[in-house]
């Protein structure tokens, strides 16, 4: 008898695999925030103030992106305060918050920074983030997503939002695009956010 978890790997391996072409065209990575970059927990204090936990390896790879050129967006339909400060601590230029309509959002953002559709690779979790299969080159879910947005995804993740999601697609790219052999042999020598 086959092992059902051996199947599923190899089902992911073929995924990514077919997606090595475009996986190389990629230019930007835009990730939803809470369910990608945090666990989609939310932690309010007496004040009403919302809080979120980060994953730091995360942080080091949006950070690798950048320094090979990938630019990094979050995009999210939550409010913006922990979301806006864990972009600034990262130099994330384009932070977009409250967004009620993320596939609009989307062409605003291409609109205002010349950046094409088919150069961006968006990382989901929920229904929500299902709006945005024919908006951008490539949907890739957590592997905690929505039953839904995994089936029409692109690609599945390994990792749960806020547990190195981010830092395994970021690995990812940098492998299909040439950066990583370099970046993993000679370490990193910059911070680590």
């Amino acid at each position: 008898m086959i092992n059902p978890n051996f199947l599923l790997n190899i089902k992911s391996t073929l995924q990514w695999w077919k997606l090595r072409k475009k996986l190389k065209s990629i230019k930007v990575l835009v990730l939803d925030v809470d369910g990608v970059l945090t666990d989609g927990g939310l932690f309010y204090n007496s004040k009403g103030e919302i809080s979120k936990r980060f994953n730091v390896k995360d942080g080091l790879g949006i950070r690798l992106l950048q320094n090979t050129g990938i630019e990094v967006v979050f995009l999210s339909g939550g409010k913006g305060d922990a979301t806006e400060s864990r972009a600034i601590d990262l130099g994330i230029t384009h932070c977009i918050v409250n967004a009620k309509d993320k596939p609009e959002a989307i062409e605003e953002l291409c609109n205002k920074t010349g950046i094409f559709p088919n150069r961006i690779l968006f990382v989901g979790d929920d229904l929500n983030d299902l709006a945005l299969k024919n908006k951008v080159a490539l949907l890739i879910a957590t592997f905690d997503a929505m039953p839904s947005l995994k089936k029409n995804a692109d690609a599945i993740l390994n990792k749960n939002g806020g547990e190195g999601a981010v830092r395994e697609i970021a690995e990812r790219l940098l492998k299909a695009q040439g950066s990583w052999k370099e970046i993993n042999n000679k370490g990193w020598r910059d911070r680590n956010d």
